[in-house]
């Protein structure tokens, strides 16, 4: 099932839909407000992080679902990115009411849409800071979880950057066997980052 249909079945009420959402996505918004927050050097109570990820998910449902109707997976748009900005720009929104701020904050007023937000220049380098951060954070979730042999293969060729000439000697294995295990792992670790809903480069 795609993102689209996904969302069609939450909008509908769909009980186990929304249930999955709740499951697949919670984590991820907790983690995009704990990247705006740090990226802008900001510290919130705690009960106030959980406030404000039930505010983010309240504004999601409210109005029939208003706002979650606006996805529209456009230009290849991912559930998981689009909800990314959405839990960004609310988050930035936050702060700009609870403590005015410098910056590209004193910019963004009441009835600024997102996409006027997207288009700003600052936002969008504050965006991909955001994105790079959130990147590198499941880029190494996604080695913890290979197994030892690929975990040392990685940490030689693309830690130290050790040449394939010696890490064939330093593993003790072929050129075709090489080229077969960083296929493998980039393979893998390309579908685990998928999952989390990013692309990993070639």
């Amino acid at each position: 099932m795609n993102d689209l249909e996904f969302v069609r079945r939450c909008i509908e009420k769909d009980s186990v839909a929304w249930d999955e959402f709740l499951h697949k996505y919670s984590k991820l918004i907790y983690n995009y407000i704990h990247s705006t927050l740090k990226i802008k050097g900001k510290n919130i109570p705690p009960d106030s992080i959980e406030d404000l990820y039930q505010d983010i998910i309240f504004s999601l449902i409210k109005e029939n679902h208003k706002k979650l109707k606006m996805f529209k997976a456009k230009n290849g748009c991912s559930l998981a990115t689009w909800l990314r900005i959405v839990a960004v720009n609310f988050t930035i929104d936050y702060l700009r009411r609870t403590k005015p701020l410098v910056s590209i904050d004193e910019d963004l007023g009441e009835d600024t849409s997102l996409k006027d937000t997207l288009q700003d220049p600052s936002f969008l380098k504050f965006e991909q800071e955001i994105a790079e951060e959130e990147r590198k954070r499941h880029l190494s979730e996604c080695i913890e979880e290979l197994d030892v042999d690929d975990k040392y293969f990685l940490a030689f060729y693309i830690g130290k950057q050790v040449p394939v000439e010696e890490l064939k000697s330093i593993l003790g294995i072929s050129q075709s066997a090489v080229d077969m295990r960083k296929s493998r792992l980039t393979q893998r670790l390309r579908e685990c980052f998928k999952k989390k809903g990013f692309l990993l480069g070639s």
